[in-house]
């Protein structure tokens, strides 16, 4: 069945990792009649979760997405992980939902996943509900997880829903505050039963305070409403609605999953008051031109998708689409605005989990998938050749925690980095670099969950069984003072002999990072057709330093004098003696090990500042600054040197509660102190040495 645009909703469930948003998705398909039975994390039969790695971990890894058809609506349900390794995957979602979900439990103090699921959503200005789970469990609080949640983010959160406790403290029931009405729920049906006289005061007191907030949508319903007026239905879900929109209003609803409690409830506000694809935020992107533009979701214009998520495993390879305009049908060609191709659509279909329903056609707003789009990738916008529409890049967090990867087994080194590109079409969170100068290849994840994901995948998926290290960095070596040396190859054979002699003085050059040769020979006393055959013997040698092999830079080499035999002498003869001058002159010369160094931003609450601190001055690290942000945190400038970086990923969090985020670039090299220089040149003669 196709639904149209005013029919449609899509949100985005959100919130820190056991919460309940896998299982509250289950709720909604069970209490629709989606499905017969609900499945259970535990017991690996979940519709979002299908992946044998989220099966094998018993968490969400990846994006999900299920519909659920209520009261002749469709509501596109994006499932996301609550992990901050997979942080990925929720700006995939949240660039195509037009509203978000947060859930939060109603057991323990308000998470830092909730905090930072919020701070998302504040970033894309999407309207937004909150859903309290949980609440049925023992150990839960409603009371106290709403208070938290007022004392974070303000007092414009309103509930809509209040449960009902019996003298045991256990929640029974639920009601709803709107339409004063109280309900139990038995075998994952509603049962409406009388509103508790306790809770009467206290659902009158709430419902007066939404009428405030209806009140203050518009100066016709403040009017009304001081003048005495009630408001019609239509009027209050009017000023909810607009609440919701402006944000002015954000509704607490609340239940429990596994009982369905509540989730009916749920249902009806995400109808009522969240918007439609075409009351959405405008999308940023740019016009033929490069300029600024915003594009929003029009039936009326010629057909455009925009492509969140590529999906490439054992079941075919699916583009998840969001459609933009008009509609989009098996066969129509779509210019690819990011790589300029016409690209001929493959079937369409509606995805539930992994299963997937194939359909005639994806209308405006809604969401769906196409198959087999082989040169279509994440972030990719199609459109209509007559309308050039290019969306915004996905806003992913740059990658910052490196691991060097290689096969386990030789000669498996093209079937790793294959499986390696196949899976990074399919979450381009994560980077793939070759580096050529330390021979390693260095995957950089969000963290040490996500690259072991990615490890088991290899192994699982790929027949690869690979083995992480630690990545080695890129030191330089130069030296400090000016030394002259003799290189003198002389070789007899029988027959035709080599010789070559040359004198050369090596000195510092600070004004240029790449080694410099020039020559100052009087008198021929080497000729010239022999000057490129020493430069080039300088070059490959200064691939090598003499300290732990790294590469010498901001060296000048001066050819000044030397003889040559008019028979013997060649271009091989007086390369080699050039590199038996470097090799005699390096050592005298104060050579020196530099390190790289980079550019450190990281940005905590307050109460982390100095342990931060402290932590970076243990890095070797240089404090540049210090500024505040909007949200009450703090950033911190610093220089520190890439050598101490290797695991401040997974150290931050850790400070922090996973509160604390960073970005580190390569900014130059400096003189490396004498601990770390020991320290530097014994890794490096280790990895040097043969395996």
């Amino acid at each position: 069945m196709s639904y149209s645009p005013h029919s449609i909703r899509n949100i985005c469930l959100l919130g820190h990792g056991g919460t309940g948003k896998t299982s509250l998705v289950e709720s909604l398909l069970r209490i629709t009649g989606a499905q017969e039975r609900m499945g259970r994390i535990s017991e690996g039969n979940t519709v979002c979760d299908y992946d044998p790695e989220e099966l094998k971990r018993h968490m969400s890894i990846s994006a999900a997405v299920a519909p659920v058809e209520y009261n002749g609506c469709k509501i596109n349900v994006l499932d996301t992980p609550g992990n901050f390794d997979f942080a990925g995957e929720v700006a995939e979602c949240l660039s195509v939902a037009d509203a978000g979900v947060l859930v939060c439990s109603a057991k323990g103090d308000l998470a830092v996943g909730t905090e930072r699921a919020w701070k998302l959503l504040n970033q894309r200005k999407l309207p937004r509900i909150i859903y309290i789970s949980k609440v049925d469990e023992e150990h839960s609080d409603f009371n106290a997880a709403f208070d938290a949640l007022r004392e974070r983010f303000g007092k414009n959160i309103a509930p809509l829903m209040v449960p009902i406790w019996d003298e045991n403290k256990r929640v029974t029931g639920i009601v709803d505050v709107l339409h004063k009405r109280a309900f139990e729920i038995h075998n994952h049906q509603r049962v409406e039963i009388p509103v508790p006289e306790d809770k009467v005061a206290v659902i009158d007191e709430i419902y007066d305070k939404l009428m405030e907030s209806v009140a203050e949508t518009s100066e016709e319903f403040m009017e009304k409403y001081f003048s005495g007026q009630p408001f019609t239905y239509t009027e209050i879900m009017q000023g909810l609605k607009s609440g919701v929109r402006d944000l002015s209003l954000i509704p607490v609803v609340c239940g429990s999953a596994y009982t369905c409690l509540g989730t009916q409830l749920l249902m009806d506000v995400i109808i009522d008051l969240l918007p439609t694809p075409l009351e959405g935020i405008p999308h940023g992107g740019i016009d033929r031109e490069g300029n600024p533009a915003q594009f929003i979701v029009s039936q009326g214009a010629v057909p455009a998708a925009f492509v969140f998520k590529t999906v490439a495993d054992q079941y075919g390879k699916f583009s998840f689409v969001k459609v933009l305009s008009d509609r989009i049908t098996p066969d129509m060609s779509l210019v690819n605005n990011t790589t300029g191709r016409t690209e001929k659509l493959g079937r369409l279909y509606v995805m539930k989990g992994k299963k997937a329903t194939e359909v005639k056609e994806l209308l405006c707003g809604d969401i769906g998938a196409i198959g087999k789009m082989e040169h279509v990738h994440t972030g990719d916008t199609l459109s209509d050749a007559r309308k050039f529409m290019k969306l915004d890049p996905i806003p992913f967090a740059p990658p910052n925690y490196s691991k060097a990867i290689a096969p386990k087994t030789r000669g498996q080194d093209d079937k790793m980095a294959a499986g390696l590109a196949r899976l990074n079409e399919e979450d381009p969170t994560f980077t793939v670099v070759n580096n050529a100068e330390t021979h390693q290849m260095v995957v950089t994840t969000a963290g040490d969950i996500q690259m072991d994901v990615l490890v088991s995948k290899l192994k699982n998926r790929f027949g690869v069984e690979v083995e992480l290290s630690e990545p080695r960095v890129a030191y330089r070596e130069k030296i400090r003072k000016t030394v002259s040396k003799q290189g003198r190859h002389k070789k007899q054979t029988g027959g035709s002999g080599q010789f070559g002699d040359v004198w050369i003085r090596f000195e510092p050059n600070p004004e240029c990072e790449a080694p410099v040769f020039a020559e100052e020979v009087f008198g021929g006393a080497v000729p010239k057709n022999f000057f490129p055959a020493v430069e080039k013997g300088i070059q490959e040698a200064c691939a090598h330093g003499v300290l732990a092999g790294y590469p010498v830079v901001n060296l000048k080499a001066v050819l000044y004098d030397g003889s040559y035999h008019p028979v013997d002498s060649s271009e091989i003869a007086f390369k080699t003696a050039a590199q038996l001058a470097y090799k005699a002159a390096l050592p005298e010369a104060n050579p020196v090990l530099m390190e790289p160094v980079g550019a450190l931003k990281v940005t905590v609450p307050e109460q982390y500042m100095g342990d931060v601190m402290g932590d970076l001055n243990k890095r070797r690290g240089r404090v540049m600054g210090m500024e505040p942000t909007d949200d009450g945190c703090q950033t911190i400038t610093a220089e520190v040197p890439m050598a101490e970086m290797s695991t401040y990923a997974i150290d931050l969090r850790a400070m922090t509660q996973s509160r604390g985020s960073f970005t580190f670039e390569f900014v130059r090299y400096e003189d490396c102190p004498p601990a770390a220089q020991e320290k530097a040149i014994a890794a490096g003669n280790r990895s040097a040495e043969p395996s």
